[in-house]
């Protein structure tokens, strides 16, 4: 008769996990479109009006390009900054690159790394960016979208990862890489079509860094949130255009 075979003792051993964190200085390569979501969506999430009527939709405007434009970038209280950009869009962009980068796994790294803070400073002049995008409906509606678009750009983050599962070398490339295939903002490198919101990493001390953070801080930007300018030259049309016909047509429009 076979005898059952007794179960043996095995001690479990789990490797020791420490903590490291390096900090990085990001500089824009191409500008950042500010993606946040807009007061008025905000608003009716929260508290929904309801379909218009045909005589609401003519009393109302459906865009306010100056409100919008104010109404896409995260703001700061305080700090260095008036914009500010969330810490979690860096550590999507560098998940995203884990899946073109032998060795890494997006799931992963998700789980492995940590970008500090709630919200971070970032530094740059907004421009009043206006651009004809597709809807997410069926017919894929044509629409103007505002925007605040940062020509250059930077900020600084820091990001912890255990050790030794990664390295600070790992990290640093992941980052890098981050910053050429996938970007932050809207429009970004990772979606395909667009190529905006690619940066690379710099040295504290690189020229163009220290000029954006030196310069371009809350002063200048409450300032050019104030007074809004166009970004390029089909903005500046649109806009002129818009300001001539909402007076013909008898809007107000907040300042």
């Amino acid at each position: 008769m076979a005898t059952k075979a007794t179960a043996s003792n095995t001690e479990i051993t789990i490797m020791e996990i420490a903590k490291s964190q390096i900090e990085f200085c990001i500089l824009g390569t191409t500008p950042l479109i500010c993606n946040r979501m807009s007061e008025k969506a905000h608003h009716e999430l929260l508290l929904p009006k309801g379909k218009k009527n045909a005589a609401e939709k003519a009393s109302s405007l459906k865009h306010d390009p100056v409100r919008e434009f104010r109404d896409s970038p995260y703001r700061l209280a305080d700090g260095p900054t008036l914009l500010g950009i969330l810490p979690t869009a860096f550590k999507k962009s560098m998940m995203t690159a884990a899946l073109d980068m032998p060795g890494a796994k997006k799931a992963q790294i998700g789980r492995l790394i940590y970008v500090h803070g709630q919200m971070l400073p970032i530094y740059g002049t907004p421009k009043l960016f206006m651009s004809i995008v597709r809807s997410a409906d069926m017919n894929k509606t044509p629409d103007v979208r505002t925007r605040a678009l940062l020509p250059e750009w930077a900020c600084k983050l820091v990001v912890e990862f255990p050790v030794p599962l990664l390295r600070q070398q790992s990290i640093a490339n992941l980052l890098a890489a981050a910053g050429f295939t996938s970007g932050v903002g809207d429009w970004r490198q990772e979606k395909g079509s667009g190529n905006y919101g690619s940066f690379k990493l710099v040295s504290e001390d690189d020229p163009d860094f220290v000029r954006i953070t030196t310069e371009q801080g809350r002063a200048a930007q409450s300032e050019a949130m104030e007074n809004p300018e166009a970004f390029d030259i089909e903005t500046e049309d649109l806009l002129s255009w818009y300001d001539v016909e909402i007076k013909r047509r008898g809007f107000k429009v907040a300042a």
